[in-house]
């Protein structure tokens, strides 16, 4: 009889030729349990998922509320299902006034998809501004502004009009005109090693944007929800996007996006053509109970509170000549070594001792650390510990 681990190889789409074939049986908190009963302490929440850990109660219960009074009934944006309008009636309440229209999608590409539509279909322009080093998803809208040549030589053609400038360049600003729909950008770049913009590059790029009337989307697809010591990472520097893209923590485990505008730009969608965007399964109602859930969970314990100073003690914590940065803000973070070789050494080396972390698509060198907000000071000096260790092993200097 075949093994998890032959059917999961001989039946499962892989997407490496390395997968890590770690099989885990449940999950609870900051902590990720195998069948022997040994806890796997996670520092990446799923990729930045789990901000509230695992298997928090509250948001199962109201999964398992939700999935006895129905499932799917009908496409996004015809029936009156209460969580989707209640979660919707939420999130606007914790967002600045403008962005008071959500639409609901299955995932952050897919909110990416949505917002470029609706950019495009509100400023009747064509031409979108993305970013070097940026991450938006895998879809082919999504990849065309991904700022990442390697990863998109082997999809193309992808979309027209896509150009691309660097971070906190100033003088690139001129390239967005009155030919520009929109400019895409992570809040806080994540796959490119977790960059944090200069508040006056984000100013400036604000004004430009309202200057020439281009729309500006921020993907805080990971960076929302606390996770940088904000409940949203644009607080950090005193501008409103136009368009808001959120997913991953979103919904508390479950799988959700949505993309969130002005009310008088999301009706562009309404005609010209009619049904402008369409999804079936965006805003399943037991994917918005759960995230529902887990917001009121965030907001009731305060659980962003806590986050600055979890990060200083992870920038405490970790002191080794071999690191050569730490970047980031709150529970997103970059632990930079010289090479992807020795980094990846030490990475191994902590998951065999129980620590999952992991590092960057666009930052190989770089080990990622974004660790559930719910995680203890002990538990997180115990995991920097471990880290220490690891790579006291790899450099030699026991």
């Amino acid at each position: 009889m075949l093994t998890l681990r032959q059917l999961f190889l001989n039946n499962n789409a892989q997407t490496t030729h390395f997968p890590l074939l770690l099989e885990f049986e449940r999950a609870q908190g900051v902590y990720i349990y195998d069948e022997a009963g040994n806890a796997y302490t996670d520092l990446i929440s799923g990729i930045g998922v789990s901000n509230l850990g695992h298997s928090n109660p509250k948001v199962v219960q109201a999964v398992k509320d939700q999935v006895d009074k129905y499932m799917h009934l009908m496409v996004y944006g015809e029936y009156i299902q209460t969580p989707q309008v209640r979660f919707a009636e939420k999130l606007v309440s914790i967002l600045p006034k403008t962005l008071n229209s959500v639409y609901f999608t299955n995932s952050g590409s897919e909110a990416v998809e949505g917002a470029l539509k609706l950019a495009k279909r509100f400023t009747g322009r064509h031409q979108v501004l993305a970013f070097h080093g940026s991450y938006h998803g895998s879809t082919h809208g999504a990849l065309s502004v991904m700022g990442n040549e390697e990863y998109k030589q082997a999809y193309r053609p992808l979309l027209p009009g896509v150009n691309f400038i660097s971070l906190n360049n100033l003088h690139d600003l001129e390239l967005i005109t009155a030919q520009t729909a929109c400019v895409i950008l992570e809040t806080v770049q994540g796959e490119a090693g977790i960059r944090v913009p200069d508040t006056a590059y984000m100013q400036a790029l604000r004004a430009r944007c309202t200057e020439v009337g281009a729309l500006l989307i921020l993907d805080e697809i990971q960076a929302a929800f606390g996770r940088t010591g904000k409940l949203f990472a644009f607080e950090h520097f005193n501008i409103v996007p136009d368009i808001l893209l959120l997913a991953k923590a979103l919904g508390g485990g479950m799988p959700v996006g949505a993309f969130v505008a002005p009310v008088d730009v999301m009706s562009a969608f309404k005609e010209n053509p009619i049904l402008g965007h369409i999804t079936t399964f965006g805003g399943h109602p037991v994917c918005c109970a759960a995230g529902l859930a887990a917001l009121e969970v965030l907001l009731n314990e305060n659980l962003i509170a806590g986050v600055a100073e979890k990060e200083a003690i992870i920038r405490k914590h970790l002191v080794h000549p071999a690191i050569k940065e730490i970047r980031g803000k709150g529970l997103m973070l970059a632990v930079e070594f010289e090479s992807f070789e020795l980094n990846k050494k030490i990475i191994d080396t902590c998951i065999e001792n129980h620590i999952i972390t992991d590092w960057f698509l666009h930052c190989s060198n770089s080990m990622r650390l974004a660790p559930p907000l719910v995680i203890s000071d002990d538990q997180l000096i115990n995991a920097c510990n471990i880290i220490i260790k690891a790579i006291e092993f790899h450099t030699h200097t026991i």
